[in-house]
């Protein structure tokens, strides 16, 4: 499983990141604070605080340079490379 943050400030970029996540196989969360939201439901991000940077976790690993480069516009400069693995156990 690997992290990257990202930025939703908009609803356009809502709109735009749920379209494109929902393109892809596996399991996308969004973490925001203590709450964990589908991250292919617009109206779970709907529900968070969007003025602040979230946390979208990839379940995916197969396809993980590809997700990055497909949602390169959500991802804060600086933060490109910055998606880490995490084990769950």
């Amino acid at each position: 499983m690997r992290e990257i943050r990202i930025e939703l400030d908009t609803i356009e970029k809502v709109k735009k990141f749920v379209s494109l996540i929902s393109a892809f196989d596996g399991d996308f969360d969004i973490l925001a604070g203590r709450y964990i939201i589908d991250a292919k439901s617009i109206l779970g991000i709907f529900s968070v605080d969007l003025s602040k940077p979230l946390t979208l976790s990839i379940g995916n690993e197969a396809d993980w340079e590809v997700i990055q480069d497909t949602l390169k516009e959500f991802i804060p400069a600086g933060n490109e490379s910055s998606g880490h693995a995490r084990m769950s156990i």
